[in-house]
């Protein structure tokens, strides 16, 4: 096995390097072909037990590694932009975070990796809709205190108010689609308003669908903040229909 892995270089997961985990015997590698062939170390693992192992050894080094690593590069950053719940991709420019070492719930988590007032932007695609109503208010506070004054949170969920039954059926609570399962509230633009209003930011809404069914969107900067599942950047939608958009908003913390 070393000599087939001689001269590969470190797959990064989530910006660190696994070169090795021992605990579970699984050499992880760029040019992961070279030691299966045609399958990849991906599809192999999916295929097995020690799949879900490496979920847990991946959790367990975010969680022992992510904190040092999110202060570091809060020490550099300028402007200081995050993303929640990035799933180890982000643009450039933005720092990703899991909830391993960032959950929104968690005071000591901000406190230890962030001054208040400082965060120049936060981004969340598809986040709150996995957090109750309490849960989603505190994680609207704790993103409003840490942020400046002028700052934003643009936070992108499932939309309630998109007219395709289909779409409801995937993203409701307790959804279909991957990773639905765990969708504990199903917004719209009222109560996403509402919601972050509730807490003291003030709201523009971005991209979403009306109570009667029609679809709003501004021509909002994915510098600022680029969301994936919406209008202009999800594949689905490539044929012109609104096969599937997102409820974004920009929630800005009053100066």
């Amino acid at each position: 096995m070393e000599s087939a892995c001689e001269g590969l270089r470190p797959h990064y997961c989530d910006g660190f390097p696994l070169t090795m985990l021992p605990a579970v015997g699984i050499v992880l590698a760029k040019d992961d072909t070279r030691l299966l062939g045609s399958r990849t170390m991906k599809q192999m693992l999916r295929d097995t037990p020690p799949y879900h192992w490496a979920k847990k050894v991946r959790g367990l080094y975010r969680a022992r590694f992510g904190p040092g690593r999110l202060k570091r590069l809060v020490q550099s950053a300028s402007p200081l932009r995050i993303v929640c719940g990035a799933s180890g991709y982000v643009e450039g420019g933005w720092i990703r975070t899991e909830v391993e070492y960032l959950n929104l719930l968690d005071e000591e988590h901000w406190r230890r990796a962030f001054a208040e007032n400082s965060i120049d932007a936060i981004l969340a695609e598809h986040v709150w809709e996995h957090l109750t109503p309490e849960q989603a208010r505190t994680a609207a506070s704790n993103c409003l205190r840490y942020l400046r004054p002028g700052g934003y949170l643009r936070v992108a969920v499932p939309d309630g108010y998109h007219p395709d039954p289909a779409y409801i059926e995937q993203v409701g609570v307790g959804g279909s689609g991957p990773g639905a399962a765990d969708h504990k509230v199903l917004y719209n633009c009222d109560t996403l308003r509402e919601l972050l209003e509730g807490v003291g930011f003030q709201v523009e809404m971005l991209e979403y669908f009306d109570s009667a069914g029609q679809f709003h969107s501004t021509d909002w900067n994915p510098a600022a903040g680029k969301v994936w599942r919406s209008k202009r950047f999800d594949k689905r939608n490539r044929d012109g229909a609104l096969h599937y958009t997102s409820l974004i908003a920009d929630a800005r913390k009053p100066a």
